[in-house]
């Protein structure tokens, strides 16, 4: 161990090996140091350079002597103006995909321009139903008799899955204005069919009275009556 800890003894073997690795890196290289230099004397390269970045550097921060407060409130207003001019283009981009989406799902023009029908209830007898179409539903007309409108008027709320008293669902007692929809699953049912003389609907077994209420079968609900008005009493406007 006292021989590895005193380097003088290995350094004509340090000197031999410097003198070896030199010639090959460097050949015909002249001796730098002296023969006798310590054997902890560093070699370093002193031929390095060190990179040049000033292709890369902004023009104004170049110069080390020049305060570089200038170029940093520069480059923050450029960096405020790219953000706000790209939350403005998102934004407007945004707000154009959504209109096109939502314009998207709107009724079209045919639909539109049958927002409202007119029913001449003269052509409608007494008794019997008219299937109309509307907003792509069929729409139920039916002229009741007196006896229909007694019975409906007569039923009993309690007896009801959807409790609605007849004068709730009409606006005149001789006519019945309803979608033809079953509630159940979407059906159409058939006027003047069914244990109540209303409407039946064959696919289920859902039965309605001649006030489109639900009395017996799956549907859950009676059938909706659509907004309308009468502006005389031979017409009737829906929608």
């Amino acid at each position: 161990m006292s021989s590895v800890l005193r380097p003088g003894v290995f350094s004509p073997y340090y000197q031999v090996t410097k003198q070896g690795v030199k010639s090959l890196v460097f050949p015909g290289a002249k001796e730098l140091l002296p023969a006798a230099a310590p054997a902890g004397t560093r070699l370093a390269h002193t031929d390095i350079k060190i990179p040049d970045f000033s292709d890369y550097r902004r023009p104004e921060v170049l110069d080390p002597q020049k305060s570089s407060q200038e170029s940093t409130e520069s480059r923050k207003a450029f960096s405020y103006l790219m953000t706000g001019a790209t939350t403005v283009i998102g934004v407007y981009a945004a707000k154009t995909v959504v209109t096109q989406f939502v314009s998207s799902m709107s009724a079209s023009a045919d639909v539109l321009a049958l927002s409202k029908i007119e029913i001449k209830l003269s052509d409608i007898p007494e008794g019997k139903n008219m299937t109309f179409k509307w907003r792509g539903k069929p729409l139920f007309v039916r002229h009741r008799t007196e006896k229909e409108i007694a019975t409906e008027a007569g039923v009993n709320l309690g007896e009801l899955r959807d409790p609605q008293h007849d004068t709730d669902r009409v606006l005149n007692p001789k006519w019945i204005i309803v979608l033809g929809v079953c509630t159940h699953l979407g059906c159409v049912p058939i006027a003047n069919a069914g244990d109540y003389g209303g409407y039946y609907c064959p696919c289920h077994g859902s039965h309605y009275d001649s006030s489109g209420r639900i009395r017996k079968g799956p549907a859950p609900l009676n059938l909706e009556v659509p907004y309308y008005e009468f502006p005389d009493e031979e017409t009737v406007i829906v929608g």
